[in-house]
């Protein structure tokens, strides 16, 4: 095994992967910024809801964060250039995590996705071709790369993808109604509006999801098929761009392509002037256990964290809990009405709040329908209140929608959601059990 993880082959894929993926994260920053998105989920909120643990992670104050922004579009370019490669590398993996990190409103597998490579990329040689750093060093330069650079990729990539096509093996994608819900508001698109409207279609879409993701990576790691799911993964991911609009990351996937078609065919293709590695041959370098072990735990975690929620109680639909960092994309459509009551703890008196006062439009999705939100935002208001020496509970009535099915109740309403503990790893007893949950209780 160490033998072929560090037999040496062409490294054009990774160049060109490096040029392509500098190039994304610098259009992501500046398009988060011309978009608004920088100052719907950042600027405009009082607070954010970052992950639970990282509260301490706000934005910078007033309109620093497009300075923010600015800076990490810059490290793109420098990625893309290869200049000072490691340091742009990982100053950029840095900030974008952070940003990642201190805002759950804007919450997207695709964030997640990004996180990962950058780090990934600190680790991998991308800059010993076409790059600023080679020639203010030649010394640098080189034609071949370690075999695990590219597996690392492959390996990533069917992880994602084998647990996405899972997740949608339940009944509400299987009948095609979350489809058919989350083409709901693509009616208005020209030419293809109308046509997103028909089941047939919803039921291509959903069973297509479901057969793109099983198959895609052993279909592009076999020579005779790759051909022909590089041109399906080109439909898919460019669907997945007109129709859901979720900016670079249908290009990125597609540019994990390099990784699975012949380097030779790579280097004919964009870097014609570099010579073709070819000579195969095995080094083992001082740092192998390290990155061996480094790799070992990497993907062992990778595996474990998107099964975790078959070990918390209730449906993870319903519950959120184990929802994220799971590759569980595009899956349900969630509604929910609320009715956060805060009580003066010392008088027992009510005290009116109103949820504009504190949250944005977009903020307040999250704060009906997921209970990680919902418990923020009463510890929220209990800072809140702290300030003012008036010490307080908080109760939630909250009724929840899944997949266009009729609400039903989502939060016990007579527990004080201010003043109980979180916990990552188990259920939290004040979300009320789903149906299925209570369907299985009345069986046992």
């Amino acid at each position: 095994m160490t033998k072929f993880l560090f037999k040496h082959i062409d490294n054009s894929g990774l160049i060109v992967f490096r040029i392509i993926f500098g190039l994304l994260c610098f259009l992501e920053a500046v398009g988060a910024i011309f978009t608004g998105w920088v100052k719907r989920t950042l600027i405009d909120p009082e607070f954010t809801f970052s992950f639970i643990g990282f509260e301490w992670l706000q934005p910078l104050p007033g309109n620093w964060m497009y300075v923010y922004y600015i800076v990490m579009g810059m490290f793109g370019l420098f990625i893309m250039l290869g200049y000072k490669y490691r340091f742009s590398m990982l100053m950029f993996a840095l900030m974008w995590t952070t940003t990642y990190l201190m805002q759950k409103s804007s919450y997207n597998n695709h964030y997640y996705l990004l996180v990962l490579l950058s780090f990934i990329m600190v680790f991998m040689p991308a800059n010993r071709y076409a790059s600023i750093d080679v020639k203010q060093n030649p010394s640098l330069k080189s034609i071949s790369m370690p075999n695990w650079c590219k597996w690392v990729f492959v390996l990533q990539l069917f992880i994602l993808y084998t647990y996405a096509s899972l997740a949608k093996l339940y009944p509400d994608w299987l009948d095609a109604s979350v489809i058919a819900i989350l083409m709901r508001n693509k009616a208005n698109y020209p030419v293809i509006g109308e046509l997103l409207q028909q089941n047939t279609v919803h039921y291509i879409l959903a069973y297509g999801g479901i057969l793109f993701d099983g198959l895609i990576i052993p279909l592009l790691l076999f020579k005779p098929t790759r051909k022909y799911a590089f041109f399906a993964s080109i439909f898919f991911h460019l669907f997945n761009s007109i129709v859901f609009q979720i900016g670079i990351f249908p290009y990125m996937s597609l540019a994990f392509s390099l990784f699975f078609f012949e380097p030779k065919i790579i280097q004919k293709l964009f870097l014609k002037k570099k010579p073709f590695y070819e000579a195969e041959a095995i080094t083992f370098p001082k740092y192998k256990t390290v990155l061996i072990t480094l790799f070992s735990i990497y993907f062992i975690v990778q595996i474990i964290l998107p099964i975790r929620h078959h070990f918390i109680e209730d449906n993870v639909l319903w519950t959120e809990e184990g929802h994220r960092l799971s590759w569980r994309m595009m899956l349900r459509a969630k509604s929910g009405r609320i009715t956060y009551s805060v009580i003066n703890a010392d008088t027992n008196k009510a005290i009116p709040i109103k949820l504009n006062d504190y949250l944005t439009q977009k903020q307040q999705r999250g704060a009906r329908t997921k209970p990680d939100i919902i418990w923020q935002f009463a510890q929220h208001l209990k800072q809140d209140f702290a300030k003012k020496n008036i010490p307080i509970k908080v109760f939630v009535k909250c009724y929840v929608s899944v997949n266009g099915k009729p609400s039903k109740p989502f939060i016990d309403p007579k527990v004080d959601i201010a003043n109980v503990e979180w916990s990552h790893f188990k259920h939290h007893n004040w979300i009320l059990p789903s149906e299925l949950s209570l369907d299985n209780n009345r069986k046992k």
